[in-house]
């Protein structure tokens, strides 16, 4: 057995955890710069998903989603269907249960409050795209 291979388990449970704290935290709302994604969430009476695009920034350049993934970089311009997700696009090109957590885990991206507005959170109030 490797000697790295202990402490490369122990590194990621602990970015799991991490992981999995920001999303909790956002329970309540969202914070700054998190996307919230509520287009059809409410009407289906599933909770809005709350997407930390901080969390995600700091460990991807913005060509991965942007580019790679195909994210329009205009906020709304996206229509993501957990069906897509399920199939491999978007999200699900690394929500996969292979590089993170997949579909199944429905409680950790769909983590808002019910009647969260979709959009960037303090986009807005900076006149960037977050206004929709």
């Amino acid at each position: 057995m490797n000697a790295a291979m202990p402490q490369t388990r122990a590194l990621r449970t602990v970015l799991a955890l991490l992981a999995c704290l920001a999303l909790w935290s956002a329970g309540a709302g969202a914070e700054y710069g998190d996307v919230v994604l509520n287009r059809r969430s409410d009407a289906n009476g599933i909770r809005p998903v709350v997407f930390p695009h901080w969390f995600h920034r700091i460990r991807f350049q913005c060509k991965v989603c942007h580019s790679e993934l195909g994210f329009r970089m205009r906020a709304g311009s996206n229509d993501v269907m957990m069906s897509d997700i399920i199939n491999g696009k978007f999200c699900g090109m690394c929500h996969n249960n292979d590089i993170a957590w997949g579909a199944d885990r429905c409680d950790l991206c769909h983590s808002g409050r019910h009647g969260l507005k979709s959009g960037i959170y303090g986009g807005h109030e900076t006149g960037g795209p977050g206004r929709w």
